[in-house]
């Protein structure tokens, strides 16, 4: 279970960019976190990732505290920014296997999902060349094969499907449903509301840091679609 307890962050010891959030995800959730700009989300996303450290607040996976044994938190997740900064003189599948080298994926099982993942990401023959020669929307896969590679227990992605053509896309959603089948957990957030309203069995939503709504999506949305459920809640 990630348990998210009073997360608190100012940057300028003024203004909370999150203010108390608290929410929890189970074995075989698929949270949508939604908000305006500057609402706060990638702010919480990048405190569960270990980059931002809370001013206030707890945040486990199972027993294990992200400020008190970081590490060992950090072993059981991925985290994917809306611009993935790559080391853009390795190819991608230096890359792939670097990443693979720190979360100590065996080569065996490594060979075989990275071979699986370049093909349905539309990746196999890129692989060999350069970061640098990729666009923008190559390197986001390629962030996302090292990430599912290492088989995280918690997915972390921010605007994951900005950038990505449909196929992609297709191929992205079918590995959340393989990751939450198994029992992993999986918080993203995105501007793309019906691709939320669609694919999150649970919801969040945070305006000025603040949470106005957390649930199951069908208890929140009701007889609503969540575009309109979201316009209302910033008027």
């Amino acid at each position: 279970m990630l348990n998210i307890i009073n997360a608190t962050k100012s940057y300028d010891g003024k203004k909370r960019a999150i203010d108390q959030l608290s929410f929890q995800l189970k074995p075989g959730d698929l949270l949508g976190f939604v908000g305006h700009n500057g609402a706060g989300k990638t702010t919480l996303l990048k405190a569960i990732a270990g980059i931002h450290a809370l001013n206030n607040g707890e945040i486990h996976l199972g027993d294990i505290s992200i400020k008190d044994n970081p590490l060992a938190f950090k072993k059981k997740i991925a985290y994917i920014p809306d611009h993935p900064d790559l080391y853009e003189a390795l190819t991608g599948r230096q890359f792939i296997d670097f990443v693979s080298d720190v979360f100590a994926v065996p080569m065996n099982e490594r060979n075989q999902k990275i071979n699986d993942l370049s093909i349905q990401f539309d990746m196999h023959e890129f692989l060999k060349n350069p970061i640098h020669s990729y666009s923008h929307g190559m390197k986001q896969k390629v962030a996302l094969i090292a990430a599912l590679t290492h088989q995280p227990e918690l997915l972390i992605l921010d605007e994951p499907f900005v950038g990505l053509d449909p196929k992609a896309a297709f191929a992205l959603k079918a590995q959340f449903k393989q990751l939450t089948d198994r029992g992993g957990m999986i918080i993203f957030s995105s501007h793309v509301l019906e691709v939320v309203e669609k694919i999150a069995n649970k919801l969040v939503i945070i305006r000025q840091g603040k949470i106005l709504a957390n649930g199951h999506t069908d208890s929140i949305l009701k007889d609503k679609n969540l575009e309109t459920l979201f316009m209302e809640q910033l008027t």
